[in-house]
């Protein structure tokens, strides 16, 4: 049996319609037709959101096509549940690092004696200040000049564009 067709079983299985399947796992209706026609094979995403919809299926045979669809009762009470495993974690005794970068908290009291150490160490920071002088600027007579004319090179429009949105159009 193929992919497209265990998917087709889901849905029997669901006893929803293709399109109330497709809304039900949260894909694109089309997907579900591309699927069933043979267009399209499964994405892993697609069998996610089936899996995480519909747990009581088997992962081995929604995959592979082995073993039964379903969980059996016996091999759900053998299956240790996810809230079991991590209750076994936590009764451990070694420590538990929650995060990626989490720091256990020895290691972060002796990273903060070092820090204190280094800061009586350190020795004092000197400052070189300059103090800003005003520079007195000299009021320069600015003149006008103009700008050697070429014979065909006319100056024909100007052109302000302002902030506001607004233009002026110049023609001398």
């Amino acid at each position: 049996m193929d992919l497209n067709s265990r998917v087709q079983k889901i849905i029997n299985y669901s006893e929803l319609s293709s399109s109330e399947f497709a809304d039900e796992i949260g894909v694109q209706r089309s997907n579900i037709s591309h699927v069933l026609s043979g267009r399209n094979k499964p994405s892993l995403d697609f069998l996610m959101k089936i899996k995480d919809r519909f747990p009581e299926i088997q992962w081995e045979w929604l995959i592979e096509g082995k073993g039964a669809m379903i969980f059996s009762e016996n091999e759900a009470a053998s299956t240790p549940s996810s809230y079991s495993l991590e209750e076994s974690k936590i009764n451990d005794d070694e420590p538990i690092i929650t995060g990626l970068f989490s720091i256990p908290s020895q290691e972060i009291d002796e990273n903060t004696k070092q820090e204190e150490v280094k800061s009586e160490i350190s020795e004092p920071i000197q400052y070189n200040i300059v103090e800003n002088t005003p520079e007195i600027s000299e009021n320069k007579n600015i003149s006008e000049t103009e700008a050697p004319a070429e014979k065909g090179n006319n100056i024909k429009k100007i052109v302000f564009f302002y902030e506001n949105g607004k233009f002026e159009v110049f023609e001398p």
